[in-house]
């Protein structure tokens, strides 16, 4: 009778112990990707700040006396790029990505002013690939927020609760959009 219950106690320590494992592999690979998310992320805003410069030039061309926001667009991507380069920078990046999407509106506004530049290829190849990476880093964010809100639904529930804190897994953070960019730009002409 004691080996049986030797038995028991065995297989419910194995058991244990194999939840153990799959808990934790589980918490690793959700919290890998969500650093893969991130990443993502990062890697559509570079390419977006290598397709600045072309059509920066190129409006350039059309809209001169529009310096200003063509001083902005340089400004704000020079802040995202630096922002970026800077791996513990999350919330100065997000701020400076941020300040980069207002200031590539205005952009828009403006280039929406000058009809000719509408009709340059050149220009519209470059207009197309700056909004298919707007559509990209869109879905990058909205993908790492989803692997997010899975990361730290597994940390927060039981039982998976108890390895989290045990090996101090932390919450990861959302990607959210700060104060100046949930107002509406102004557009001036």
């Amino acid at each position: 009778m004691g080996w049986i219950i030797l038995a028991i106690v065995i297989v419910v320590i194995i058991a244990l112990v194999l939840w153990a494992v799959g808990a934790y592999n589980a918490l690793v690979a959700l919290r890998n990707r969500v650093k893969n998310g991130w990443a993502q992320i990062d890697v559509q805003l570079k390419q977006r700040a290598d397709l600045i410069p072309n059509l920066v030039e190129t409006v350039k061309g059309y809209a001169g006396h529009e310096s200003s926001v063509l001083t902005q667009v340089t400004q704000a991507r020079a802040g995202a790029v630096a922002a970026a380069a800077n791996p513990n920078a999350t919330t100065v990046e997000r701020a400076a990505e941020n300040a980069l999407s207002r200031a590539l509106f205005n952009l828009q506004a403006t280039m929406e002013a000058y009809p000719q530049l509408q009709a340059n290829q050149n220009f519209m190849d470059l207009q197309a690939q700056l909004k298919d990476l707007e559509t990209k880093i869109a879905y990058a964010r909205q993908f790492y927020n989803d692997v997010v809100l899975k990361y730290n639904t597994k940390i927060e529930t039981v039982p998976s609760n108890i390895i989290a804190g045990m090996f101090h897994f932390e919450q990861a953070q959302y990607f959210q959009a700060d104060e100046g960019s949930r107002q509406v730009p102004q557009v001036r002409f």
